[in-house]
């Protein structure tokens, strides 16, 4: 009996959160790229403003990939399409 891989249990894992959960986790996103460049206002050194830049993009990007991952094929055509309707 073969015991199923990390990346495949990672996969289910994903693929048993709802479409609202997906979209969550996108606006999550949105939050910490609007996060990562609001805080080059902040009064600090240059290095801490690399710091807080490479940590709060990095975020950015794991939870757009994560909210993509929930979300699916089905659920970005889905999400494009209320998008759509709602701004005609």
């Amino acid at each position: 009996m073969d015991r199923p891989t990390i990346l495949e249990q990672v996969k289910e894992g994903l693929a048993k959160l709802s479409f609202r959960t997906g979209v969550i986790v996108l606006l999550v996103a949105v939050f910490f790229y609007i996060a990562s460049f609001a805080q080059m206002l902040l009064p600090t050194s240059a290095a801490w403003k690399s710091g807080l830049w490479i940590a709060l993009f990095g975020l950015a990007k794991v939870a757009q990939y994560s909210g993509l991952a929930i979300l699916g094929v089905e659920g970005y055509k889905r999400l494009k399409y209320k998008l759509k309707r709602d701004s005609q």
